[in-house]
């Protein structure tokens, strides 16, 4: 959320954090919903077409799908949290030269209930 900064200003959100809060919003509801509805939820200050700019560039993504049977300029997420995490996970590893230290670095920085977590996942007893 945007503050204030120490010369009273308001601060302004990145691009990243304003989709990460858009993204919330629809995660949070099981309809699409309109931009309007988004500006409320957010309750930040957002003007409108500062939210409808922020669906605009999530769609041209592909991570929000506007709804096309109901109300005209609904939206909802084309992936739930966790999908979109684990593609991102994918991505990154396959961005680097190295997946398979890139991927132990990210193991040895687990807490112990990922790890038990990730322990039961290899192990076949989740999913």
């Amino acid at each position: 959320m945007g503050g204030t900064g120490s010369r009273g200003r308001a601060e302004r959100r990145s691009a990243g954090a304003l989709e990460s809060e858009v993204l919330a919003a629809l995660w949070a509801t099981e309809r699409p919903l309109t931009p309007a509805e988004i500006q409320a939820e957010i309750d930040g200050g957002l003007a409108y077409n500062t939210v409808h700019t922020i669906l605009k560039r999530l769609y041209d993504k592909g991570l929000v799908l506007r709804d096309a049977d109901g109300r005209r300029g609904a939206y909802r997420p084309a992936k739930n949290a966790a999908e979109l995490t684990a593609a991102a996970m994918h991505e990154a590893l396959d961005r680097g030269p190295d997946p398979i230290a890139a991927l132990q670095q990210f193991v040895t920085g687990l807490s112990p209930e990922e790890e038990h977590a990730l322990r039961e996942l290899l192990a076949g007893g989740g999913a």
